[in-house]
């Protein structure tokens, strides 16, 4: 299911969302300019590499020239490709100016980065001993979307679903597609476990614990930075 756009409006211009979504499509023509072994090494500084959190957490020296803990914030604006990029900041662009009106600029910008970096967290916890590099924005666009199913469950999500060769559009309730798509994140999770070299990030894949454990610390932290404080609009009643 792709999400087009909500039927829930703002009362405020979201300029955390849109330079967030800048500074991700910066970044990543940024990566385009490289080399693939420049690239790689860049993964390498600036991703979390589960290993090298690992051993900082342990009191190890790093090479790096910064300590370790800053990469679950700089990986938040690498992307592995194009679908990547471009579906990370589809959803964003759709759920997060909603958050950004019910918080604030400035708690959205640190609920955005705190649930970012706790959903890498969620990740590194069930693969410690992982080299491979872990990106994306994927983790604090899962927290943004926690936030968004607690505090609009109703709100209308205009939804392309392919069947067959034809696709179709529904409007879907908040609640339904993001309760789905969690759901579908939780699972795979949950597999990965089981087959840690066939699905997630072991084999270069979807870190889908990073989504699961950002959505539900989006839905912790929301409420912690007042996200239930404001009035409530008809879609959140």
């Amino acid at each position: 299911m792709v999400p087009l756009r909500d039927n829930n409006p703002t009362s405020i211009t979201p300029f955390v969302t849109y330079t967030l979504i800048a500074a991700n499509i910066l970044v990543f023509l940024y990566e385009l300019s490289l080399s693939p072994p420049q690239l790689e090494q860049f993964f390498r500084v600036w991703a979390v590499v589960p290993r090298e959190l690992t051993a900082s957490f342990s009191g190890q020296l790093s090479a790096q020239p910064f300590p370790e803990w800053l990469t679950l914030f700089t990986s938040q604006f690498l992307h592995g490709g194009f679908l990547h990029v471009a579906g990370n900041m589809l959803f964003l662009w759709i759920f997060g100016n909603n958050v950004e009106d019910r918080l604030g600029h400035v708690k959205y910008l640190i609920f955005y980065l705190a649930c970012g970096a706790l959903a890498a967290l969620t990740q590194w916890f069930v693969s410690s001993g992982s080299s491979v590099p872990s990106l994306g924005a994927s983790g604090a666009i899962a927290g943004v979307m926690g936030a968004y199913i607690l505090r609009f469950p109703k709100a209308e999500v205009l939804t392309l679903i392919p069947l067959g060769f034809f696709f179709w559009t529904f409007r879907v309730p908040a609640f339904a597609f993001l309760g789905f798509w969690f759901l579908q994140q939780a699972l795979y999770g949950l597999a990965s476990l089981e087959a840690p070299m066939n699905i997630g990030m072991e084999s270069g894949g979807v870190a889908y614990w990073a989504h699961a454990g950002g959505f539900v610390f989006g839905a912790i932290l929301g409420p912690l930075l007042g996200l239930l404080s404001k009035p409530a609009n008809s879609y959140s009643s």
